[in-house]
């Protein structure tokens, strides 16, 4: 029986984005959002209690607009489906939970070491430590891309920046992926919206590995705290935000948390996605093989195929109307920004995968907005560099089992990518 499309038709009753179940084969969410772009683009999702639904956001123009409005739609009830309140949000609120001057206080305390000087002066590192990375795991043959390659990567460049010992490195993936993976029973320790999750409803993700991060960033802040060290553990203790107020205890945890997961997850997720990608089209591999000059252009391609982060969300701060709907102040909207990256209006024939794609306005890392990715010109250096380094070493690569994706609506993760290589 053939596999369907992206794009195969799918009755618009049959679209229930709360299903994580149907986010595990790695067609069906894509059909969902064709069918929503095409026939109801501005979609109310009902959803299980305890939450109330939202509104589907599924067309590129629209997903920017909210992005770029943060004063009719704010981040500050949250940006994940998960309704809290008000006490939860207090203690649980992030950098991606402030808008306005406090945001751009706390981004401001670490843009300069995402930016292009200090990210630049990481090349020479980046490509030794891909060299790494690529002559342990290339060495077996057969193995597993995930975890030897695309986990492996980002955590070591997170633990550069951290400053903090390779030996942590498996600890930091695992808070990751329970973190991140709250509704993955590989991952979790307790699924979200279970029962034995209210214990835990004053934590990120109400995650128990929320802890350990927390414990394990406190000791690092006490070890930094007054030094003279120039790692992001550092400057987050010893500068004060330009608005001047200083980071409370619980604004280090969370921001300390959310380095950790960003910092690894969308990197990880992108290269895994990519290297899927060019397994399965191996004319744009060979393509790359023999002009690597189109491989930092073939970055954008990579980051709009894998869209690793499905969506992220906002509320209504009073009543507005788009795409034709009346949406209510207190309304939850959610930007699918893994749909807006198939948006036919804006990528000619979406569905292909092609390296040599121009003028790829993606919106992976969001556009024009106050929450553009932190790091995301150091996401780009680490895909740019991992595939310059890697592509040329290899004669072949091809699947060896079945490719498991992370049960969630919210990260567009693969778990697993078993690969047998033949070295050029």
């Amino acid at each position: 029986m053939t596999e369907p499309a992206p794009n195969d038709p799918l009755a618009l009753a049959d679209v229930d984005l709360t299903d994580l179940d149907r986010f595990t084969d790695g067609v069906t969410p894509w059909r969902m959002f064709h069918t929503l772009r095409h026939q109801d683009p501005v979609h109310w999702q009902p959803e299980p209690s305890p939450n109330s639904g939202f509104w589907a956001l599924t067309r590129h123009e629209d997903i920017v607009r909210v992005d770029r409005d943060p004063e009719t739609f704010t981040s500050t009830r949250f940006v994940n489906l998960e309704e809290l309140d008000d006490d939860q949000i207090k203690k649980r609120a992030s950098i991606l939970e402030l808008d306005g001057v406090r945001h751009r206080a706390l981004r401001g305390l670490l843009q300069r070491q995402f930016g292009q000087t200090v990210i630049g002066g990481y090349t020479d590192f980046l490509r030794g430590l891909t060299a790494r990375t690529l002559d342990a795991a290339l060495a077996q043959k057969s193995f597993d891309f995930v975890a030897n390659v695309s986990a492996d990567f980002p955590i070591n460049v997170l633990a550069r920046l951290l400053d903090v010992p390779p030996e942590d490195n498996q600890r930091l993936i695992q808070w990751g992926n329970r973190i991140i993976g709250h509704t993955d029973p590989d991952y979790a320790d307790v699924l979200l919206h279970s029962a034995a999750s209210e214990r835990y409803r004053d934590l990120p993700f109400r995650s128990p590995a929320a802890v350990e991060v927390f414990a394990y960033g406190r000791e690092l802040a006490r070890q930094r705290r007054g030094g003279a060290g120039t790692d992001l553990i550092s400057r987050l203790v010893n500068e004060t935000p330009r608005d001047g107020i200083p980071l409370s205890p619980q604004d280090f945890d969370n921001y300390f948390l959310l380095l950790v997961v960003a910092g690894n997850e969308t990197t990880r997720h992108t290269i895994s996605h990519a290297m899927l990608a060019l397994i399965q089209h191996p004319d744009e591999l060979d393509r790359l093989r023999r002009d690597p000059a189109l491989i930092p252009g073939a970055v954008e391609e990579f980051l709009r195929w894998a869209s690793p982060v499905y969506h992220f969300r906002r509320t209504a701060s009073r009543d507005v109307a788009l795409g034709g709907k009346r949406i209510r102040q207190g309304d939850k909207v959610v930007m699918w920004f893994a749909s807006g990256n198939r948006d036919e209006k804006v990528f000619e024939n979406p569905y292909a995968f092609d390296t040599t794609r121009t003028a790829i306005d993606h919106v992976t890392f969001g556009k024009g907005s106050p929450h553009l990715c932190l790091g995301n010109l150091l996401a780009r250096t680490e895909v740019r560099v991992m595939f310059e380094e890697l592509i040329p070493r290899l004669a072949d690569i091809r699947l060896t089992g079945d490719v498991p994706r992370v049960r969630s609506n919210f990260v567009n993760g693969i778990k697993r990518l078993p690969v047998e290589v033949t070295l050029a």
